[in-house]
């Protein structure tokens, strides 16, 4: 980690603005874990899909990962040069085939107001809520599509 800065001298905490790539995985780990003690299910695999120019720079992508019957996109990102070829449905649709093949049920992912979530509701993403204020004047949408005909009636919350 650079730059850690200690919360107070009675606590080994530390607040990291550029965590290394071995600290984030060993908490993706570690939750993992956790999950899949809590639950019993141990498929989880990440998932990318990613077009690189002749150079080998990414212009286009998305990732994220499939467990327990549900993939969970994370970022889908094209340059603004390639943006309205039609890129983000290709790389939406090879998402879905791929998470279905992976005997995924549903698809969820988080957009900004700002960002796309018109673009997921025209591909039959569903809004299930908006997080106002995140960020500041804007809003976090939270969507989800259930893969192989499945109806989006189906009861979202489990009863407790």
């Amino acid at each position: 980690m650079k730059n850690p800065r200690p919360v107070s001298p009675d606590t080994d905490l530390s607040i990291a603005e550029d965590p290394s790539p071995a600290d984030i995985a060993a908490l993706d780990d570690a939750i993992h874990a956790f999950n899949v003690e809590a639950t019993g299910i141990d498929d989880g695999r990440l998932l990318a899909i990613l077009l690189r120019d002749a150079g080998g720079e990414v212009y286009a992508g998305l990732h994220g990962h499939t467990w327990g019957g549900c993939c969970e996109i994370k970022v889908l990102w094209i340059a603004p040069t390639h943006r309205g070829s039609g890129l983000g449905t290709r790389l939406l649709q090879a998402a879905e085939r791929e998470a279905a093949r992976r005997g995924c049920r549903q698809v969820v992912l988080t957009s900004h107001s700002f960002q796309a979530p018109g673009f997921y509701e025209k591909h039959g993403y569903r809004r299930l809520a908006a997080i106002e204020g995140y960020p500041a004047g804007h809003a976090q949408v939270v969507l989800t599509k259930r893969l192989g005909g499945q109806s989006q009636q189906q009861e979202i919350m489990p009863n407790f």
